[in-house]
């Protein structure tokens, strides 16, 4: 049997972008936080969780370029970690999810002891991170294509938020306003890596499901959130206190 023939790049690029149907701005949680129906538990549970995959994103970089040997892809991937731990130019985005975290109601102090994270988002977070830390650097690339569909969302909470759910401070929203156009310069970079990189049609399949894998685990992060937050099951939630 002939191996098929790969795709066209204009084609690979449009399975890759067809992935955007299983972005997690689709899942319940992200539907009812868009439509102002989350209570302020709920928004709250959701910062906190995430802050736990804003702080291992740089980890997850870190390990992309301790992977990647090509001098050039290295002196543009390290602007990730410098846009998330920061520099001393601009505090960086983690800094920025912790003003979030601030302005819906969790102190500093509480969100950085991440004790809020459930296991749930934090072995779907470190599945990522051990992904990117074991796969070859330009299959870890490929891996954060997820923020081809990013600036939607982040567009969506800027528009929906100051009139949905007023009491958090606007201030807190500027992580959302950076990552926007961050998102996008970062999309360009790793889309390019991955479209010279695999080339083969095996290949090719094998780039999107590397891709779904990390849908999967954005989408896991929230299907814990529902479980905890919305039906009000919590880990542990039918085991008495001893």
């Amino acid at each position: 049997m002939s191996e098929q023939a790969p795709w066209s790049r204009a084609d690979f690029e449009a399975q890759l972008r067809g992935k955007e149907i299983h972005y997690h701005i689709h899942h319940p949680y992200h539907i009812e936080m868009a439509a102002g129906r989350l209570s302020r538990e709920q928004i709250q549970g959701w910062v906190a969780n995430r802050f736990y995959y804003q702080v291992m994103i740089p980890v997850k970089d870190a390990n992309i370029l301790a992977n990647c040997p090509d001098r050039d892809t290295r002196r543009l991937w390290i602007q990730r970690i410098r846009d998330h731990d920061g520099d001393e130019a601009d505090a960086g985005g983690i800094e920025a999810w912790t003003h979030l975290g601030e302005a819906v109601g969790i102190p500093r102090e509480e969100l950085w002891s991440q004790k809020r994270a459930l296991p749930g988002v934090r072995f779907a977070v470190d599945a990522y991170v051990n992904f990117a830390r074991h796969a070859s650097w330009q299959e870890a690339a490929c891996s954060s294509l997820t923020e081809m569909f990013a600036p939607t969302i982040h567009k969506q909470r800027l528009a929906g938020w100051p009139d949905l759910y007023p009491w958090i401070d606007q201030e807190g929203l500027a992580y959302f306003r950076k990552r926007v156009s961050q998102a996008s310069r970062d999309v360009e970079h790793g889309l390019a890596i991955t479209l010279e990189h695999f080339r083969t049609r095996e290949q090719q399949e094998r780039a999107v499901a590397i891709l779904q894998f990390k849908l999967d685990v954005l989408w896991t992060m929230l299907d814990a959130m529902w479980l905890a937050y919305i039906d009000g099951k919590p880990p542990y939630f039918n085991v008495t206190a001893r």
